[in-house]
């Protein structure tokens, strides 16, 4: 119950620490950093209306989080059942899934993004 009834700073505290440790222990995660930066070099580049803004920060962050739920129950399954377990797996592969289908969103998202983009482009050089 360490983290019960801490101050702000102390959760903040607690939460970067996790943070930490998922960038340390999970590839995919740090792949996925690494586009959520690109995606902001590129934000700030096209300079996009605050409204792409908002939905590639939120796809972003969405894919971002649920990575970290993932290894969350990655890191609790394996330490509850470190053997070989048909349930188990199952659940790693529906949080496996929930990563997907985040990412999958953030895609439709990037290419509506992009789509948007084009016109306006085809707009000015006419």
């Amino acid at each position: 119950m360490r983290h019960k009834h801490q101050p702000l700073r102390a959760r903040f505290g607690f939460a970067l620490h996790g943070l930490a440790h998922a960038l340390a222990s999970e590839a995919s995660l740090r792949v996925q950093l690494l586009v959520a930066l690109l995606l902001l070099v590129l934000l700030c580049v096209l300079q996009p209306e605050p409204l792409w803004w908002a939905l590639a920060g939120l796809a972003a962050g969405g894919v971002l989080a649920a990575e970290l739920f993932n290894t969350a129950i990655e890191q609790l399954a394996d330490a509850l059942h470190p053997q070989d377990s048909a349930a188990i797996r199952i659940v790693k592969d529906c949080a496996a899934a929930a990563v997907l289908m985040s990412v999958l969103g953030a895609a439709v998202v990037g290419a509506a993004l992009t789509l948007h983009l084009l016109r306006l482009h085809s707009l000015v050089s006419f």
